[in-house]
């Protein structure tokens, strides 16, 4: 596995002080913006704020109590929005995807430029919608926080403590089938898999 993908994990513990360049930040809205589409429809819409600036401060503001403590540190944050599209249901699920696919790219065009990135769901969307003017048919998915990862001396013990903490996932056995649901992709060897 890449390094990249090896090494991501959302990080709370950012550094408030750090900023980033308007060079690194399209870098890593052009990841999202060239992400895979379905039906090339480009749903995929960003409202990107940088620490200092009135977006961000209207970002801030919409984010929910577990976020509000420490995603103010980033460095810039981005609402990944995407279309409604009411009356079609295909073109409603795929649009998430793209969401989904946009988020992962940034993600690790941060990780390549010395950034973490970290996608939040814990934000108001209704406020949102109403603080960015974010029309009817479009909504907000995902807030991405995009900063430095701070010395963890310097962070919250409690922030400290949760981004230390093991990262883990199932192991592949339990996520990876063939022939049927529920049959590992590769029975004959029982350590497929064993790494979070």
């Amino acid at each position: 596995m890449h390094e990249l993908i090896a090494g991501r994990r959302s990080v709370r513990g950012y550094d408030a002080d750090a900023t980033i360049s308007a060079d690194v930040l399209t870098e890593i809205l052009e990841a999202g913006r060239w992400a895979p589409t379905w039906g090339r429809m480009q749903p995929v819409r960003f409202i990107v704020g940088v620490r200092g600036d009135a977006t961000f401060t209207g970002l801030t503001e919409i984010l929910t109590r577990g976020n509000a403590g420490w995603a103010p540190a980033s460095a810039a944050l981005v609402l990944v929005c995407t279309t409604t599209q009411a009356d079609d249901e295909k073109a409603r699920t795929y649009s998430a995807v793209d969401v989904g696919l946009a988020v992962s790219q940034m993600i690790l065009q941060a990780a390549s430029s010395g950034y973490n990135g970290h996608p939040m769901a814990g934000f108001d969307p209704d406020a949102a919608r109403e603080r960015f003017a974010i029309p009817d048919d479009h909504r907000p998915l995902v807030l991405l926080g995009i900063g430095r990862i701070a010395d963890p001396s310097t962070v919250a013990p409690e922030i400290r403590e949760r981004d230390e903490r093991p990262r883990t996932r199932l192991p592949l056995r339990e996520v990876a089938f063939a022939e049927r649901w529920g049959n590992p992709r590769a029975p004959d060897d029982p350590t497929v898999g064993e790494q979070g």
